[in-house]
């Protein structure tokens, strides 16, 4: 079944969104999981509990939650307002927002692994070499940690893109602007056209197995996949 013009543009939004969303998240994930491999506060534990806290929240009580925060009576909704940026949901940048939180944990979680299964030892060698705390995160613990970050790329972007209600909550369903995959399949069947729907299923079956496969080949997925869906 051809797509149709819809199909396409959900496809490109979906991708695009992906993107940004999994550049922001290893930006934003990296220090988190860090401080989370090295800390020894009593706030480690909260802290974990609280990144991990949407692997088993149900998208859509995520999405509420953010939808009123961003909301016109939110703290960040009038802040978005104060600063002459409008509001954010029903918007792609509210769209990435919600994703960065959704998606937050399958991106930290790897990298803390990669962090704490390289030990102390690298690091202690790089210090008797006077290199500075950056230099030793940098250029030791960047570099041994490289199956984490792409384990965690991979990651952050399929889920992502197979993501449904947090955008739906955030986002709506605005063809080119909010109608991102999910979103259209739930559309096509509403729609009763299977066939459709059945195409773009298909692709995103398609598209997680080779994540998948991708993740098992690489000895990844057994250290990653058990932090949870």
């Amino acid at each position: 079944m051809a797509l149709t013009p819809d199909d396409w543009s959900a496809v490109w939004l979906t991708l695009k969104l992906a993107s940004l969303v999994t550049l922001l998240l290893l930006i934003v994930g990296t220090p988190i999981a860090w401080w989370l491999a090295r800390t020894r506060s009593r706030l480690r534990n909260v802290i974990g509990a609280v990144v991990a806290l949407p692997i088993v929240l149900p998208p859509t009580v995520l999405g509420f939650y953010l939808l009123i925060v961003m909301g016109p009576q939110g703290p960040v909704g009038q802040l978005t307002e104060s600063l002459g940026l409008g509001r954010l949901p029903f918007t792609f940048a509210g769209l990435v927002v919600a994703s960065v939180f959704y998606s937050l944990p399958f991106v930290v979680q790897p990298i803390q692994n990669a962090f704490m299964a390289m030990g102390e030892r690298p690091l202690e060698v790089a210090a008797t070499l006077r290199a500075s705390p950056w230099e030793r995160f940098v250029h030791v613990a960047l570099p041994l940690a490289r199956p984490g970050f792409i384990t965690a790329a991979v990651l952050g972007f399929a889920h992502t893109v197979g993501e449904f209600g947090v955008v739906l909550m955030i986002g709506g369903n605005i063809p080119g602007k909010t109608q991102v995959l999910s979103v259209q399949i739930y559309n096509h069947v509403e729609a009763i056209e299977y066939a459709q729907a059945h195409g773009l299923a298909a692709g995103l079956v398609a598209f997680s197995f080779v994540v998948l496969l991708a993740l098992y080949t690489l000895g990844g997925a057994r250290n990653t996949l058990g932090t949870g869906q």
